[in-house]
């Protein structure tokens, strides 16, 4: 997900609780490697299937790759790090 989140960044990802938004980072089981979780962003909803990008395109294994998924199979939401001074 590089330029976004760099090798080593912790991040804070917490049990789906909502629908998955155009905008979203998630965590997801690679659909080819059910033991690989990947960290993607979605890009578009068709229904209940989305498409799952990585922010670096020329090196990111993606729904191009392996096709939609389901929103279902989103296991994590990625909470965004609230930047200095947004209000609450």
């Amino acid at each position: 997900m590089l330029p976004t989140y760099v090798p080593g960044e912790s991040l804070t990802a917490l049990r789906k609780w909502r629908r998955v938004r155009v905008g979203d980072v998630v965590v997801v089981r690679d659909p080819r490697a059910p033991s690989r979780w990947l960290l993607k962003r979605c890009v578009a909803r068709q229904g209940a299937l989305l498409d799952l990008r990585g922010d670096n395109e020329l090196a990111s294994t993606d729904s191009r790759d392996f096709g939609l998924v389901t929103g279902k199979s989103v296991r994590y939401l990625v909470i965004q790090p609230r930047k200095e001074g947004a209000k609450s």
